[in-house]
C-alpha cells in the first residue's frame, strides 16, 4: 500500500514538472531552454564587467587613504577620473560595436569582449602609476559599453516575444550580481591577491561563446539560409522536422529579406523624420536622462563616499554590501514582472520611488549637517536600499529592453546605437561631476536635484510612453 503511494506521488511530481516545463513561459521548458542556457553564458562578461565596476568603489576610497595599497599617492581629482574614463570607455566600445556587428556578426564581437577585460585586470594587478588605472578603466569601459551594444540585440534576436523581456532584463541582474560580488571580493581581499583569479572569467567567457551559433537574423541577412535554419532550431531546441517550426523559419526569412530589400530601396533620412521615430527619440532621451541623472549610477560607483558623507553610524562596508544585494533583487523583481505587467507600470514605480527616496535622502543630510541623528543614523541605508530597489526594477533593469523596443524597425539599428552611445557619454559627464557636485553643492542638493530630475521622468513617462511588451521586433 506505501508502495503504490509513493509511486503515485512521484507521479504527480512528474506530472507537475511537465507542465511546468511544458508552460511557453517557463524559461525551462523545451522551447526556451537553450535561449534561457545562451543567455546565462553570454552574461558572464556582464558579471564580470560588474564585479571591476563593484571591486574598484572602495578601492578608489582606499587609495586615497594612508592605508593605499599602492606605492604612490592618488589625488581626489586622479579618482575622479578613475572613476569617470570608464565613461569614455564605453562611448568607444559602443562605437567599435554598432559599427561591426552588423559587418562581422554579433559571435565575433561578443568574442572581442574578452580581450579589453583581460588587459584591465593586467594593469590593475602591475601598476605602476595612475595612469595604468586610467588605462585600465578606458579598457572596463570598452568592455562594458560593447556589451550594452551587442549582448542587447543578441538577446532579443534569438529570444521568443514572450520571454524576450526576462532574458533581456538579465543584463542588468548579472551586471548587478557582478557588482555585489566586487564589493564583497574588494572588502575581504587585498588587492593584489584578487586579479589573477578573476582573469579566469574572460577566459571561461570565451571558450562558452564557441559553444552556439550566430543568431537566425544576422545569418537570414548575410544570405546564409541553411546555417540561418540550424541556428534557428537549435535556439528553438528542435531537433527534428517540425512543420510549425518550418513555418515559423519560413515567415522570419520572409519578413527579414522583405525588410532588407525595403532598406536598400528607400533607406533614406526620411526614415529618421517620422512621427514613430520622433516618438522614440522622445522617449529614448527622457529614458537615459532618468537613468543617468538620477545618480543611479553614481551611488553604485561612489558608494562608500556617498555612505561617509550621509553621516550613518553603519559600518561602510557592510552598507555596501547590502546596497549590491538589493540591486540584485530589484533586478530580479523585473525578470519576473516586465513580462508579466509590462515595462510601463515599472518604469513609473521606479522613477516614482526613486524620486521620492532621493527627496529623502537629501533632506536627512541636510538636518544631519547640524543636528544629532545618531539615533537614526541607520535611515540613510534604509533609503539608499530603497532607493537602488526602485531604480533597478525599471529605470536601469528594464533599461536595454525598452531601448531596443521603442525604435521603428527601420531604423533600429542605428537609433538603439546612438542612444547608447549618448548614455556612454552620459556615464562620463555625471561620473566625472557627481564628485565635483558633492564637494561644492553639499550632498542633500546634489540628492534633490536628481530628485527633480527623476520626478520629471516621471510625468513623462505617465503621459507619453506607451507599453512595448509584447511588440515584435519587425512591426515598423
Amino acid at each position: 500500500m506505501k508502495l503504490i503511494q509513493s509511486g503515485e506521488s512521484i507521479m504527480t511530481v512528474k506530472l507537475h514538472l511537465a507542465s511546468v516545463f511544458d508552460n511557453p513561459n517557463c524559461l525551462l521548458g523545451r522551447r526556451n531552454r537553450n535561449q534561457f542556457l545562451v543567455t546565462l553564458l553570454v552574461n558572464i562578461a556582464t558579471f564580470s564587467h560588474g564585479l571591476g565596476v563593484g571591486w574598484m568603489s572602495p578601492v578608489m576610497r582606499d587609495l586615497q587613504t594612508e592605508d593605499s595599497p599602492l606605492d604612490f599617492p592618488v589625488l581626489v581629482d586622479q579618482v575622479s577620473w578613475i572613476g569617470s574614463v570608464v565613461g569614455i570607455g564605453s562611448v568607444m566600445g559602443n562605437l567599435l560595436a554598432g559599427f561591426l556587428q552588423d559587418r562581422i556578426g554579433r559571435k565575433l564581437v561578443m568574442l572581442f569582449i574578452a580581450l579589453p577585460y583581460t588587459v584591465f585586470w593586467f594593469l590593475v594587478y602591475f601598476v605602476q602609476s595612475v595612469e595604468f588605472l586610467y588605462i585600465g578603466r578606458l579598457m572596463a569601459g570598452i568592455t562594458g559599453g560593447t556589451c550594452y551594444v551587442v549582448l542587447p540585440t543578441f538577446i532579443s534576436e534569438i529570444a521568443d516575444s514572450n520571454v524576450r523581456g526576462r532574458l533581456g532584463s538579465m543584463i542588468l541582474l548579472s551586471v548587478n550580481t557582478g557588482v555585489l560580488a566586487g564589493y564583497i571580493v574588494s572588502t575581504s581581499v587585498d588587492y593584489f591577491t584578487s586579479p589573477p583569479f578573476i582573469i579566469a572569467l574572460p577566459v571561461c567567457y570565451f571558450i562558452c561563446i564557441f559553444l552556439f551559433p550566430e543568431t537566425p537574423h544576422h545569418l537570414i541577412r548575410k544570405g546564409k539560409v541553411e546555417a540561418a535554419k540550424k541556428s534557428f532550431m537549435f535556439y528553438k531546441n528542435i531537433t527534428k522536422d517540425d512543420i510549425k517550426a518550418e513555418s515559423e523559419f519560413e515567415e522570419l526569412k520572409y519578413l527579414l529579406t522583405k525588410e532588407q530589400n525595403e532598406k536598400t530601396k528607400s533607406f533614406n533620412y526620411k526614415d529618421f523624420i517620422t512621427k514613430p521615430a520622433f516618438k522614440a527619440y522622445a522617449s529614448a532621451g527622457v529614458l537615459l536622462m532618468s537613468n543617468q541623472f538620477s545618480a543611479s549610477f553614481c551611488v553604485t560607483t561612489y558608494l562608500s563616499d556617498v555612505f561617509a558623507a550621509s553621516h550613518t553610524t553603519l559600518n561602510l562596508s557592510m552598507c555596501t554590501i547590502i546596497i549590491g544585494a538589493l540591486q540584485i533583487v530589484g533586478n530580479y523583481v523585473t525578470t519576473l514582472l516586465c513580462d508579466k505587467y509590462g515595462r510601463r507600470i515599472l518604469m513609473l514605480t521606479s522613477t516614482s520611488g526613486a524620486s521620492a527616496c532621493l527627496l529623502a535622502f537629501g533632506t536627512f543630510t541636510f538636518f544631519a549637517a547640524t543636528t544629532d541623528l545618531t539615533m537614526v543614523g541607520w535611515l540613510p541605508l534604509v533609503i539608499l536600499s530603497l532607493f537602488v530597489l526602485f531604480c533597478n526594477i525599471g529605470m536601469v533593469g528594464c533599461l536595454f529592453v525598452v531601448l531596443v523596443e521603442l525604435f521603428p524597425a527601420k531604423i533600429r539599428s542605428v537609433g538603439v546605437s546612438t542612444f547608447v552611445v549618448i548614455l556612454s557619454s552620459t556615464v562620463f559627464l555625471t561620473l566625472k561631476i557627481f564628485p565635483i557636485c558633492m564637494a561644492v553643492w553639499g550632498i542633500s542638493i546634489t540628492m534633490w536635484c536628481c530628485s527633480g530630475i527623476t520626478f520629471a521622468g516621471f510625468i513623462y513617462f505617465f503621459f507619453f510612453l506607451e507599453e512595448t511588451n509584447g511588440k515584435s521586433l519587425l512591426e515598423a
